[in-house]
């Protein structure tokens, strides 16, 4: 004989039909837990550089926001793109995400053999924080009052100088080449695993200056360790109002910014990676990480989807025209 069914089962069991006869419930479900365990946030360069200046902030904020813990994980090396190949080749279940940067639009230019491909290999969430690339020196190595100093001085001495960067074939390294071009100069390059360990050189004296993005340099800028003598672009950043633009130095061209947005494996599920989006860009527009963004001189851009992904395609379009025109290789 049949059981009755109580009130409560059978609107589980109409919701249940329902649901699936509209094939909306599966995803509606999965929206509605994930996530239902820790995160994991592959950072693909070490801890300390520019990429962490915003990974560190958003994964607080997204933890918070959403009772589960996201896992920064560090994997520095090659530019980036050891990282971005672990990231590729991780399990798509919506559980790892990569934080890639403007270098991960270089490296299929500068490296021959990558074990990943951007495009075929990772799916683009959203671009979180973009900020212009800062020359910054040694004060004590490089004792200059300004640009034009520092200028006179690099073309009286040709080769004397070096500057780090965060690996070779990254933003960093570009917009030193980029830089030479421009004003006709030549500076040796000095790549490191990452711009953290490139900025503690820096800051030690082991290399006299650096093409940063200003995430990473602002507060050493601020504490004194470095001078900040140039910010790429047309106009000054509100952050650091003193510190002329490149523009006004007589170098309108010179426009590098370094920018970093979240991918996702290929194969992720559609409505984790909604969600992903949804929670990243919370994360990002929480009070603490708006004020993070601000003191760094960065902007939030909110790209997601489609529009990150033609972003992307500009961004890879560029970077080719510049490794070209510059002769750029890796040392």
């Amino acid at each position: 004989m049949d059981q009755p069914v109580s009130l409560g089962r059978r609107s589980a069991m109409f919701g249940l039909v329902a649901g699936i006869a509209s094939g909306g419930w599966p995803a509606a479900q999965a929206q509605a837990t994930w996530p239902i365990k820790p995160v994991t946030l592959v950072v693909p360069f070490p801890a300390g550089g520019g990429t962490d200046a915003f990974a560190r902030p958003l994964s607080a904020q997204f933890s918070r926001l959403t009772g589960r813990q996201l896992i920064v994980d560090n994997r520095g090396g090659a530019g980036g793109t050891v990282g971005a190949g672990i990231a590729a080749r991780a399990a798509p279940d919506g559980y790892t995400y990569f934080m890639g940067a403007v270098h991960h639009t270089i490296a299929p230019f500068m490296y021959p053999k990558l074990d990943y491909d951007l495009e075929r290999d990772l799916v683009p969430l959203i671009l979180l924080a973009s900020v212009p690339q800062v020359l910054v020196v040694n004060p004590n190595k490089v004792p200059v009052a300004d640009f034009k100093a520092f200028l006179g001085h690099v073309k009286k001495n040709p080769g004397r100088l070096n500057y780090g960067s965060a690996g070779g074939g990254t933003s960093h390294h570009l917009a030193g080449e980029l830089f030479k071009l421009q004003t006709k100069t030549f500076i040796t390059h000095i790549p490191y695993r990452g711009a953290g360990p490139a900025l503690q050189d820096l800051i030690a004296g082991n290399v006299d200056m650096m093409f940063d993005g200003l995430g990473s340099s602002a507060q050493h800028i601020k504490a004194g360790r470095v001078k900040a003598l140039m910010i790429s672009g047309a106009t000054r950043n509100a952050a650091f109002p003193d510190v002329p633009c490149s523009a006004e130095l007589g170098l309108p061209d010179y426009v590098v910014s370094t920018w970093y947005g979240i991918w996702a494996p290929k194969g992720t599920p559609a409505d984790a990676q909604a969600r992903a989006v949804e929670e990243f860009r919370n994360a990002a527009q929480a009070d603490v990480a708006k004020a993070v963004w601000a003191s760094q001189g960065a902007e939030f851009p909110n790209l997601a989807g489609a529009e990150f992904d033609g972003f992307i395609k500009a961004e890879l379009k560029k970077w080719e025209q510049v490794v070209k025109g510059s002769g750029a290789k890796l040392e």
